[in-house]
């Protein structure tokens, strides 16, 4: 039985299962664990989206590192808006810190390319980039993830922290919207 959930006036259908999910985190986690043996990096969840992979990536990180979040939205509905507004700023000196920002999509890269530059004119001494998701045919920017969970198609997705109209965001796995004809 194919498991479907109703959200605003869109159905949606399992698409990566919460284990899967925990599984990439995992994968992230693991080879931030590595390359920052010695360090302690400061992580940059972007809300709204990335507070459930933040949290969870945290959870697996086994070096001291420290937290500060900014907050950015570019989506209305399904569709990205073109624009970003950045609402929450950061809120401490990053000059010669070791930062991470956590995404929990990239797509059309929006977001990043008008939260990047506001981070290294800030002299961080590395400054890389951790999503759980990327579509790669969606992107319009011409940067590179340092740290990818899982590639994806170009599809409307929520759940794990992704919402449609505010809704969806505490679902466990992910869904992907059906489409009419689907």
């Amino acid at each position: 039985m194919e498991k479907i959930v109703r959200l605003n006036d869109r159905d949606f259908r399992l698409y990566k299962s919460e284990s899967e999910i925990l599984t990439a985190v995992r994968n992230v986690a693991h080879r931030i664990n590595e390359e920052y043996i010695g360090k302690r990096p400061l992580l940059v969840p972007i809300l709204n989206g990335s507070f459930m992979f933040a949290s969870d990536l945290i959870k697996e990180l086994m070096l001291d590192c420290e937290l500060c979040f900014v907050k950015a939205a570019s989506y209305h509905g399904t569709e990205s808006s073109g624009s970003v507004s950045t609402v929450i700023g950061l809120n401490q000196n990053i000059e010669g810190r070791h930062v991470i920002l956590i995404e929990d999509i990239v797509d059309t890269g929006n977001t990043l390319a008008k939260i990047l530059p506001q981070f290294k004119e800030k002299n961080p001494a590395s400054l890389k980039i951790a999503s759980l998701l990327f579509k790669p045919n969606a992107l319009k920017h011409n940067f590179s993830l340092d740290y990818v969970g899982l590639e994806i198609p170009n599809d409307f997705i929520v759940g794990y922290g992704l919402d449609y109209d505010g809704l969806g965001r505490n679902l466990r796995d992910i869904y992907q919207v059906i489409e009419d004809g689907d």
